[in-house]
């Protein structure tokens, strides 16, 4: 299975997980509709990792985001909160996305981006809100353990 192939089955996995749990335990999840762009940023991510427009230096920014999205351990485990615990990556998403942006990057990223809405909208919701989703400080201490990223 090829590298691409693996991406498009976590992104179909993650899609299907996340709209299973929001329609049965996660009634009412205050976030949903943040939670619900997860398949969307990191279908993102992996398409900026692989454009070579993108420079390397960015990559590697992009690269760790995509590992935190892939990887059971992280602020909000999965294993533990379900999909909930997606909110962490959606959030980290947002702000590597941000820093791309703001780096230039901004019209490679919105020509790759497949989901609804505008990209920037919906980063700057994200953004706006992750401290209050994610809770008292932690993220702070997310962004502040990504800085030497990219």
């Amino acid at each position: 299975m090829s590298e691409e192939q693996r991406r498009a089955d976590f992104y179909q996995a993650l899609r299907a997980r996340i709209t299973d749990w929001l329609e049965t335990k996660g009634k009412g999840f205050k976030h949903a509709q943040l939670l619900l762009l997860a398949p969307d940023l990191f279908h993102l991510l992996s398409r900026l990792v692989l454009d070579p427009r993108i420079p390397a230096a960015e990559k590697a920014g992009l690269g760790a985001a995509i590992a935190y999205f892939l990887s059971p351990i992280d602020l909000l485990p999965e294993a533990l909160l379900g999909p909930a615990g997606y909110i962490d990556d959606v959030a980290l998403a947002a702000y590597v996305l941000s820093r791309l942006i703001n780096a230039g990057h901004g019209e490679v990223a919105r020509e790759l981006w497949a989901g609804d809405g505008d990209l920037l909208a919906s980063v700057q919701r994200i953004l706006e809100v992750a401290d209050q989703a994610i809770g008292s400080g932690a993220w702070e201490r997310l962004k502040k353990s990504w800085r030497g990223f990219g």
